[in-house]
């Protein structure tokens, strides 16, 4: 995942200043790093192919890690992350980029190597320079675009995530409103409750004077009967 963000950084960027270096044939190469940085990548772009990740050079005495074998013998570094290119071929032809390791992405100037005159190079071979920048331009335009439209995308649903939080939030404190309001009502009907309004049973004394009189009707002539000898 790391290498393919590295590529699209590079067919974004691939429109930044190009220096041309002219070799020849069997020759070895030395393209100059100008980031200031402790690590960086070295990333070749060649016709009609993607990006190619080379190698991570580092400012201490650490080997560079190649991200394949076979590179080991035809790439090498020196000091301040300098590229060697060994034994040029016409498979090495392309433009040459050194790339920091860090957010955001950090590109150098590139240098494009192509051979001189005097190289046997066949006419496919010498077409093949304008068709690469040709194609180099259409793959920027291409990723540009897509890139475009992945932001586009992406703000979409970070809008539809913070629409559906605050709702969520609204709703929550529309609810708290809400009960705190119910519960401020039923105070405020209780305090305006008349504490004289009480509720009263219907009690019928009629029979129970019927049964007081009779009874003290019975105690009063008990107490002036005679008593038994």
């Amino acid at each position: 995942m790391k290498i393919i963000q590295l590529q699209l950084y590079v067919l974004i960027c691939c429109q930044a200043a190009v220096a041309d270096l002219l070799t020849d044939l069997g020759s070895n190469v030395i393209i100059n790093c100008d980031l200031d940085e402790n690590e960086v990548y070295w990333i070749s772009l060649k016709t009609a192919d993607p990006p190619t990740v080379i190698l991570r050079s580092f400012s201490k005495p650490i080997p560079p890690f190649y991200t394949n074998d076979t590179f080991r013998k035809k790439y090498s570094v020196q000091f301040k992350h300098r590229l060697v290119i060994n034994n040029v071929t016409a498979d090495e032809l392309g433009v040459y980029y050194c790339m920091n390791t860090r957010t955001p992405p950090k590109l150098s100037n590139s240098t494009r190597i192509y051979f001189n005159e005097s190289a046997q190079l066949t006419e496919s071979d010498n077409s093949a320079v304008p068709e690469f920048i040709d194609q180099n331009q259409k793959q920027c335009q291409i990723i540009i675009i897509i890139s475009a439209l992945m932001n586009g995308l992406l703000l979409i649903v970070l809008i539809g995530i913070v629409k559906v939080i605050v709702g969520g939030k609204r709703r929550s404190t529309e609810q708290s409103q809400q009960l705190n309001t119910d519960r401020q009502q039923t105070q405020v009907i209780e305090q305006h409750q008349d504490p004289n309004q009480l509720q009263y049973a219907e009690v019928d004394f009629t029979k129970l004077r019927k049964k007081i009189q009779t009874s003290q009707a019975d105690s009063t002539y008990a107490a002036l009967k005679p008593t038994k000898s």
